[in-house]
């Protein structure tokens, strides 16, 4: 059975984006224990370190607008390598901010978890 990793990818960062721009704190499942974030300068390793920094981000509000998504498989064991451009919203601020993201998809019993994402914001 092929995987559409494009379709894979999609749906997940749409599942993704959501419940960061309405619960942060609940993105705990995507990650495991082996799962890392490079936030900026900060790397941080499982689930647990994971949600608590990007709970601890200093906004309220925030909206992800995808402007680019691109995928390829990553692996024959089903990985999914996912590049992500975009623009955030943050809180009342009328400028957005850009931002690129890429995340590592590993496939688990008919889902996926994170096991890389790579988060930068993007200035000219």
């Amino acid at each position: 059975m092929s995987v559409d990793f494009n379709a894979v990818a999609t749906e997940f960062c749409n599942f993704y984006y959501n419940q960061f721009d309405s619960d942060r704190s609940q993105l705990g499942n995507l990650y495991r224990n082996e799962s890392m974030l490079t936030f900026e300068t900060s790397q941080l390793q499982g689930a647990r370190d994971i949600v608590e920094k990007l709970a601890s981000l200093p906004f309220q509000k925030v909206a992800h607008r995808i402007s680019t998504l691109d995928a390829q498989p990553a692996s024959a064991n089903g990985d999914i390598l996912v590049m992500v451009t975009g623009e955030l919203l943050i809180d009342e601020e009328q400028n957005a901010q850009r931002y690129s993201q890429v995340f590592h998809l590993i496939p688990d019993n008919g889902s996926y978890y994170v096991f890389n994402d790579i988060f930068r914001l993007n200035y000219s």
